[in-house]
């Protein structure tokens, strides 16, 4: 196992994010954090730190336990890290998980399917980035 190993690979390899490119593009964002500081995708995670992820409007804490550097089945990764988020995020995650998006999608009847550019401004408005003190 290696000592350190690049931030946007291991939250690639513990399956917060689906690619590394996404996970990449998140780092790049701001959205991961170590200590409120914004990180580059090349920074060099060590054990026993806890990084802040922004996804999808919430804020997870995980503590890495185990560095890992290639993608592995979810069993195995759900041992490389520690979920240490709030109860508060937890819940609030868990009520937007269970009830399905408040926000959701609606069309009027007949309009029809939308578009691929319909589609895309939808993706756009929902991945709005907001202030991280929020």
């Amino acid at each position: 196992m290696p000592d350190k190993v690049r931030i946007d690979k291991w939250l690639w390899s513990i399956r917060i994010f689906k690619s590394r490119t996404i996970a990449t593009d998140a780092v790049k964002a701001g959205r991961v954090r170590i200590k409120d500081a914004p990180l580059k995708p090349s920074y060099q995670i060590a054990e026993g730190e806890v990084v802040t992820v922004k996804k999808d409007g919430f804020n997870f804490e995980f503590r890495a336990i185990q560095l890992i550097e290639k993608r592995v089945g979810a069993p195995i990764a759900v041992t490389c890290y520690e979920d240490v988020t709030t109860e508060e995020e937890k819940n609030k995650y868990l009520s937007w998980f269970q009830s399905g998006s408040p926000a959701a999608e609606k069309r009027d009847r007949g309009i029809g399917r939308p578009t691929k550019k319909d589609r895309r401004e939808m993706d756009d408005f929902k991945n709005v980035e907001f202030d991280w003190d929020e």
